[in-house]
């Protein structure tokens, strides 16, 4: 059967007892990886290693001795509790030998976390496992979490879901953090508020997250582009303490409002097409489609931001990055006033 990855917190938590176990698969093999050391870590519980409960075998070793695998996972220990095999570098020349494995498996056997690369539709393991009754394939893609992939690392770690505009938040670090790092921020923000029963706030996450000044900056502009005004002020001070200036916040907030005001004048000319990363394009022709923007709004929010280009460069002694604050929580409350 398949599996989504949003899905599978749940089955490492309550497996059913007649679940042998699944196979994980996918060409990037850090988020391989990181789904097999979760499996693991909630299937077989934090001391497994240490207790002798969990197994490892290799492709080669298995190739070598095709038995190998149903001995491991029908193998009894000497400390109690859930037992797990994890193999590693599975391939279709291996379908025969975890068939046989998984045909021999009975409840109270270890169960069996089997890793791989890229799988084609046509793969002998992928069809072994999409097609069993009751173990599963589960594929990891290069796409960002969804919601529910956030949400279930939240219920991991201790955490409900939080208020729209901290969820958003979230979401924005999902398409900007690899998998692994945003499940340590998560960890991260649940220590933080260990013990706090206020609401998660977005000066929480802003506290929690590990942006990279070019994640932290685009974090920024989304927030500012998607009508979220109460966050633009706490990401612009992580910034600030990053040692992003002024200056290079308004040449990016030029940069990003000229490019949505050119694609929504001419939605064929390609200026979308010039971003190349693909998780931002296709979140600024969300932006677009999405958030209210019209031609004059732009027009207007490009006004905005010249206006605080040209007091950063006069001889005023305003504080530069206030003023960068103020204009872009201006531009997010226009497109928070759209017509509905």
């Amino acid at each position: 059967m398949k599996l989504r990855a949003g899905q599978a917190p749940t089955l490492f938590a309550r497996p059913p007892e007649g679940w042998p176990g699944l196979l994980i698969y996918g060409a990037d093999a850090m988020r391989v990886a990181e789904m097999r050391a979760q499996a693991v870590a909630v299937l077989a519980g934090p001391d497994a290693e240490a207790e002798m409960r969990l197994a490892r075998l290799s492709a080669e070793e298995l190739r070598r001795d095709p038995a190998a695998l149903d001995s491991a996972l029908k193998a009894q220990g000497f400390f109690p509790g859930p037992r797990v095999v994890v193999l590693e570098g599975a391939s279709d020349g291996l379908a025969s030998a975890l068939g046989a494995a998984l045909q021999d498996w009975q409840p109270g056997d270890a169960r069996l976390v089997a890793t791989a690369g890229s799988l084609k539709p046509v793969s002998a393991l992928r069809k072994l496992f999409e097609g069993h009754r009751a173990a599963h394939a589960l594929p990891l893609y290069d796409d960002p979490p969804d919601r529910d992939a956030v949400a279930a690392m939240l219920r991991a770690a201790g955490l409900g879901l939080p208020e729209p505009p901290v969820m958003a938040g979230l979401m924005a670090l999902a398409e900007a953090l690899e998998p692994g790092d945003l499940r340590q921020t998560v960890e991260k923000l649940a220590l933080y508020k260990h013990g706090d029963s206020t609401p998660m706030s977005v000066e929480d996450l802003a506290a929690a997250a590990p942006l990279s000044v070019e994640a932290a900056l685009e974090a920024v502009l989304h927030a500012t582009a998607e009508a979220r005004p109460a966050e633009v002020g706490p990401l612009i001070r992580r910034l600030e303490a990053q040692g992003v200036t002024p200056v290079a916040l308004c040449i990016g907030a030029g940069r990003h409002f000229r490019t949505l005001h050119a694609a929504l004048a001419d939605p064929a000319g390609g200026a979308l097409a010039a971003v190349r990363h693909p998780p931002t394009r296709e979140r600024m022709q969300r932006q677009l489609r999405g958030c209210g923007w019209t031609q004059a709004r732009l027009e207007t929010a490009l006004g905005l931001i010249l206006d605080a280009d040209l007091a950063l460069r006069s001889s005023a002694r305003a504080p530069a990055m206030p003023v960068m604050e103020r204009a872009l929580i201006r531009i997010s409350m226009l497109a928070r006033s759209r017509d509905r």
